[in-house]
């Protein structure tokens, strides 16, 4: 009776969902009618064009009539067609997973924020495929249902697989010993094995990849039902050492606050280090309170990166993943795209890092990749503008370095001032490797990405300011941006005060406007005394109230120095005052 009624439906979706009723109620027809059912589904979705492979005719093939198949042993099925509808299952599932509810979905059902927060449960987000029902469209347990269909199809064409494999890194540990001993793919013996470490490998990657984004970059996947709470991290390289580049002559200028300056660590500056860190492990540098799962977010990554190494390692493997990706159309999927963006950033390939931005910019939008990212202005977008200063400064490009650091902090609204402990000062995962080699992953809110676009502006500028050559200008801008994290950066600030004795006098009519640090402050005022060396300031603006018509005048003598430098020293209590109150 159902064989006739199906006979007479017209309807794909309904003769197909008729004909797995019959399936289901009677397994026996799976050898006559399951490969014929599902050839017809996987036609249908061609000659219906469309646009997605989560769609209603995809859901039914891989997630009703493939298991019925596949599990079926009396149904004979070469291994080319085994792969075929591999091919297809993780295609549906890695879209299904991976598809954002904001955009592909309006009718989305809403979650609790609390489910949000784990990537198993963000797996089985609530969707309606078109031409389903609700209750059809949702899928429990993606990508345990992959690996399943991936473990048969292993099994029915012979892989070496363990009994006790349960999980995807489990298959990936067995491909990793699987290639030891077979380093000639293209051999034809090989074959199957090929496969198996292609296939394997690839779900392997594309599973860690997910969970990697969905902790660094939730929204992708979460559209409105993002907690918020949850922010974009931003892998860049660590500039915390940028204060470190100092050597001190004690005999040069030695004065009251020096023992400070004594009493702390000379560490390796990330100037006189080589940062490229390709070919050598790097370590990331995630604060505890940034992240509630900082290990397993950096496991997924290093995961993610192996799969990619091996599926790279020889011609064979890689035009196998390569014939995979292609159909995919995996060079359009935003949340991959950054994942390889960071992980060249890992390995210091950082012009590669620039080109795969502006390649991530052009997914976002038909605009230039500086124009995209400027005019959201979103924190996603600031996510790509900050990563693109770190890879010009990396590169040694100081001035695109500071043009983009300019252009980001437009967008930048200046975090309130707290008493609290630095973020150094933070609980974190302590490195392995020696500072200088260190990447870190920051929140991608003005309270973590401002202090690191000061550091990129620091760490380019006084290269310049300490420099053979004398500019007084960039000088004084290392000492402006000194004063934030005071006093982190006093080592060096007491370098530049070596270089201004050693000049004998300083230009730099922006002080009183930008310089309110007691320390410094008194530190310049030392200067001008007998003590200090006499030296000649030039600290007063050209339309300073205090200029003197009289061009004799080398510097600031001391009797004009005191009342300028009165309203800093007021401004600097006041800020102090309105620190410990709050």
């Amino acid at each position: 009776m159902l064989l006739k009624a199906t006979e007479q439906c017209f309807n794909t979706l309904e003769r197909a969902e008729m004909l797995l009723l019959l399936l289901r109620r009677f397994p026996e027809t799976v050898v006559q009618h399951g490969v014929s059912l599902g050839e017809t589904l996987l036609e249908a979705e061609s000659i219906e064009d469309q646009e997605s492979p989560v769609n209603c005719f995809r859901k039914l093939f891989v997630c009703d009539v493939l298991p019925l198949i596949i599990n079926n042993l009396d149904v004979r099925l070469p291994a080319s067609l085994l792969y075929k509808y591999l091919n297809k299952a993780a295609e549906f599932y890695i879209n299904y997973v991976t598809r954002s509810p904001q955009i592909d979905n309006p009718h989305q059902v809403t979650q609790e924020a609390s489910d949000l927060l784990s990537p198993t449960k963000r797996n089985s987000q609530k969707y309606i495929i078109e031409g389903l029902t609700e209750k059809s469209s949702q899928i429990l347990d993606p990508w345990e249902r992959l690996f399943k269909i991936l473990s048969v199809v292993g099994m029915r064409c012979e892989w070496q697989m363990d009994k006790g494999t349960r999980n995807f890194n489990d298959l990936f540990h067995r491909v990793k010993e699987l290639c030891r001993y077979i380093s000639n793919f293209d051999n034809e013996a090989h074959a199957k094995y090929k496969s198996q470490v292609v296939y394997s490998t690839t779900l392997v990657f594309f599973k860690n990849v997910f969970q990697y984004i969905s902790s660094i970059q939730p929204s992708l996947f979460q559209g409105p039902n993002a907690s918020s709470a949850q922010v974009p991290m931003v892998l860049l390289d660590d500039l915390s050492n940028v204060y470190s580049d100092v050597e001190l002559n004690p005999a040069k200028h030695v004065h009251k606050r020096r023992k400070l300056a004594e009493s702390r660590e000379k560490t390796m500056s990330s100037d006189d280090e080589d940062l490229s860190g390709k070919g050598r492990n790097r370590h990331v540098v995630v604060q505890k309170n940034d992240l509630s799962n900082p290990n397993e977010v950096l496991e997924f990554f290093k995961m993610a990166r192996e799969c990619w190494d091996l599926l790279h390692s020889s011609e064979a493997l890689d035009k196998e993943f390569s014939r995979i990706c292609l159909p995919w159309k995996t060079d359009t999927w935003l949340w991959l795209r950054i994942f390889l963006t960071d992980m060249v950033i890992y390995q210091g390939q950082h012009k590669k890092g620039i080109t795969s931005l502006h390649h991530m910019a052009a997914l976002q939008g038909p605009h230039s990749p500086t124009q995209q990212i400027i005019g959201q202005g979103t924190l996603e977008q600031q996510r790509a503008l900050i990563q693109l200063a770190s890879c010009h400064f990396s590169l040694g490009e100081y001035r695109l370095t500071c043009e983009k650091v300019l252009e980001l902090i437009n967008f930048i609204v200046p975090p309130a001032q707290e008493i609290s402990k630095s973020r150094e000062e933070l609980p974190k995962v302590k490195p392995k490797f020696r500072k200088g080699s260190d990447l870190k992953l920051l929140p991608c809110t003005s309270k973590s990405i401002m202090p690191y676009c000061l550091q990129l502006m620091l760490a380019c500028l006084k290269l310049r300011a300490f420099a053979d050559t004398r500019d007084d200008i960039a000088l004084g801008h290392v000492i402006v941006l000194l004063q934030h994290d005071w006093p982190k950066g006093e080592n060096l600030f007491l370098k530049a005060i070596g270089k201004i004795c050693q000049q004998g006098n300083f230009q730099y009519e922006n002080f009183f406007n930008y310089i309110t640090n007691i320390d410094m402050l008194e530190e310049f005022a030392y200067l001008r005394t007998q003590e200090g060396g006499k030296i000649h300031l030039e600290l007063i603006p050209n339309q300073g109230v205090l200029l003197k018509a009289s061009s004799s005048t080398l510097g600031l003598l001391q009797q004009e120095f005191i009342p300028v430098l009165q309203p800093s020293i007021a401004a600097a209590d006041r800020y102090q005052v309105c620190t410990a109150c709050s």
